[in-house]
């Protein structure tokens, strides 16, 4: 224990007026001390002189310590203080300047010692609990910890059957094209047609290599203007006489333009090409890697046709969309280059058409799926098909063949003219049909069209589908739309594409 002076002369002059009160206070203490060691005495007690010092505390400052006074007047008193015999409570952890006392530096300097208490010593505390264990407090930790290792067990089971029943597929490859050797014309039709492919699409597809080529080592599919003269002019597009239509019927390989009436031909050429006769699978995989097409009105696609109408004209022999998109830009109400769709197209008739059952959309996130090459993919087999984007984790639709299409369907009873409808698929027995046939590829950048994939009356869209004038409508606008078919964005352009057959199928 360490004892110390006040040796600076500020506080030596502080300590000396508390002292000279003290001693005042303790001249008035005197006769309280005698009476209390009297009345101890008669009591038969030891009272001890510095005892009582011990227990005298001054009125004036507060402080119980021991004082030892001087007998000389001419000498001030000088006090020994024990600091750890000062007991105090300090009203405040922090000082006038908000700051935490700092403990003693040096000799002289007085510190409080904070209370502890003398009544109940060490290891006299009565802890009952841990001479009175009660038996069954320790299942409170048993039974949750074998609760645990229970669930733990159950999720590890659940994880391993599903990996168990998903179903690991061998596949044969079908089609592997990078196109470093430009486009294969005994792998890929170039399709040539005026009559809107079933949906009004206001693009006429040519064989041209302005509209479909190679560069750079990528396939590009791009929509261009149509000839201004054939526009402004009375004109005649008849691709039968030229031995180019490669379909049939009068006016998917014929049309005009009459300054009298207003009907023009297709105000856009572009490109549509498919592997028909080349390369077709039932059941399998697809991949195609591509950068979509950026512009107002502008509709590409990569999408799978039946190689044979098996269970009727379309749709009732199915169509598989892998992707669907529209060029024009996020703002759009039905979703533009920022969202890809999937579906499957099936029903008896046009009319009753079930894609809206399957149909899905993918947003891509803060972008736009022109902005990058993407993998656009399809997993088909007889169980399911599901499409999805540069990964099978990310699934666009997903279609489980779990129960006949017609079921899925829920078909009217009859067509609008009284027709009962029949169960085209029944014969099979398959709840995959008729998505259980060879089906091939097509890729296509359409623009426009009247079936309704861009809605009257939206995003300022420049025709009416029902309108006769609907395409030179969408001629006289070009000024509006042409402007955001920015330099190469109008074009789809891609890298790879591949086709893989699983096996035990097509001879895989």
């Amino acid at each position: 224990m360490r004892f110390g002076t006040f040796p600076d002369p500020a506080r030596q002059e502080r300590r000396n007026a508390v002292l000279n009160l003290d001693r005042r206070s303790s001249q008035l203490l005197c006769g309280l001390y005698d009476k209390e060691k009297e009345r101890r005495s008669s009591l038969g007690g030891r009272p001890t002189s510095s005892a009582l010092d011990q227990k005298i505390k001054s009125p004036v400052s507060g402080a119980r310590y021991p004082v030892i006074m001087s007998t000389t007047v001419e000498q001030q008193p000088e006090v020994h203080l024990v600091p750890g015999e000062m007991r105090y409570k300090p009203r405040s952890r922090t000082n006038a300047h908000g700051s935490t006392p700092s403990p003693p530096s040096g000799p002289g300097e007085l510190y409080p010692t904070y209370f502890h208490s003398r009544r109940i010593k060490k290891g006299s505390v009565e802890k009952p609990w841990l001479e009175n264990k009660d038996p069954q407090d320790k299942w409170d930790t048993i039974i949750p910890a074998c609760g645990l290792v229970i669930g733990l067990m159950i999720m590890a089971t659940l994880i391993y059957l599903g990996y168990t029943k998903v179903t690991h597929h061998e596949y044969c490859p079908v089609l592997m094209d990078d196109f470093s050797k430009g486009l294969d014309g005994d792998v890929w039709a170039k399709e040539v047609e005026v009559g809107g492919y079933g949906n009004g699409q206001f693009e006429m597809t040519t064989n041209t290599d302005e509209n479909v080529f190679v560069e750079n080592g990528m396939l590009v599919i791009k929509p261009t203007l149509q000839d201004p003269e054939l526009m402004t002019t009375n004109n005649v597009i008849n691709l039968t006489r030229s031995g180019l239509c490669t379909t049939t019927g009068w006016s998917n390989c014929i049309t005009s333009t009459n300054t009298t009436n207003g009907t023009v031909v297709n105000p856009v050429k572009s490109g549509r090409i498919n592997t028909k006769k080349s390369a077709s699978i039932q059941y399998g995989k697809v991949e195609v890697v591509a950068k979509l097409p950026i512009g107002d009105w502008i509709w590409p696609a990569i999408w799978m046709l039946p190689v044979k109408d098996t269970y009727g004209p379309w749709p009732t022999s199915g169509e598989i969309d892998i992707m669907e998109s529209r060029g024009n830009n996020y703002s759009y109400p039905e979703g533009g280059n920022n969202i890809v769709s999937s579906t499957l197209h099936w029903g008896p008739d046009s009319d009753n058409d079930a894609w809206w059952r399957n149909n899905n959309k993918k947003k891509a996130l803060h972008a736009a799926w022109g902005d990058a090459f993407h993998t656009y993919g399809l997993e088909w087999s007889e169980k399911y098909l599901f499409t999805y984007i540069d990964s099978t984790l990310m699934q666009v639709m997903y279609s489980d063949f779990n129960q006949p299409f017609w079921q899925k369907g829920h078909f009217p009873e009859a067509n609008d003219n009284g027709t009962t409808f029949v169960d085209p698929w029944s014969q099979t027995a398959r709840d995959s049909t008729p998505f259980d046939q060879d089906f091939y590829l097509v890729l296509n950048v359409a623009v426009g069209g009247t079936n309704g994939w861009f809605q009257d009356a939206e995003a300022g869209k420049p025709w009416v589908d029902a309108s006769p004038s609907a395409k030179r409508d969408f001629w006289l606008a070009r000024e509006q739309w042409l402007p955001t078919w920015k330099e190469g964005g109008g074009r789809m352009e891609v890298r790879s594409v591949k086709m893989w057959q699983q096996k035990g199928w097509n001879g895989c």
